[in-house]
C-alpha cells in the first residue's frame, strides 16, 4: 500500500511542476508580444490612429459666405430702422448676425460692404465682406474674410 501512496504523491508533484512551468513559459512568451508595442517612457502621441474625428471641410467657409451674401443682398437698406440681421447655415451649422450694411456705387456698380459675426465649431469671429450687383442682375461676393 505504501507504494501506491508514493506514486500518487509523485503524480501530484509532477502536475504542480508542469503547471508552474506552463505559467512561466506563458509569461515569457507574452512579455515578448508586449515589449515592442508598449513604450512607457515616450511622450510622443500616436497620430496614426483617428477615432471619431470629423474632417474640416474647405467648402464650409464658402457656404457660410454665400449664406451671408444672400442675407445682405435681400436686405432692404432703404429702411431707416435696419437693425441687426441674423443668419444661419444649416449645411455647416454656423450662424451669426450682420451688424452693418453700407451700400455704395463703385464705377456704376451697386456694392454692399457688410460686417458680420460667425459662430461656428471653430469659435466666434467677426468677418468683413463685400458683394456687388452685376449687370446680369445677380449678386457676386467680391470679398469675405476674418476682420484683421
Amino acid at each position: 500500500m505504501q507504494d501506491i501512496a508514493n506514486s500518487i504523491s509523485d503524480t501530484k508533484a509532477l502536475s504542480r511542476r508542469s503547471g508552474i512551468a506552463l505559467v512561466c513559459a506563458a509569461g515569457i512568451f507574452l512579455t515578448g508580444c508586449m515589449g515592442a508595442g508598449l513604450d512607457l517612457t515616450s511622450n510622443d502621441v500616436d497620430r496614426s490612429v483617428s477615432t471619431g474625428s470629423v474632417p474640416l471641410k474647405n467648402n464650409e467657409s464658402f457656404s457660410d459666405a454665400v449664406t451671408v451674401q444672400n442675407a445682405v443682398s435681400s436686405a432692404d437698406v432703404s429702411r431707416a430702422d435696419l437693425g441687426p440681421i441674423p443668419w444661419a447655415n444649416s449645411n455647416s451649422g454656423s450662424a451669426g448676425v450682420i451688424s452693418s450694411i453700407n451700400e455704395e456705387q463703385v464705377n456704376g456698380v451697386t456694392c454692399r460692404r457688410f460686417t458680420t459675426t460667425r459662430h461656428s465649431y471653430q469659435g466666434i469671429a467677426k468677418f468683413d465682406g463685400n458683394t456687388c450687383l452685376m449687370q446680369n442682375g445677380e449678386w457676386t461676393l467680391t470679398s469675405f474674410g476674418p476682420r484683421s
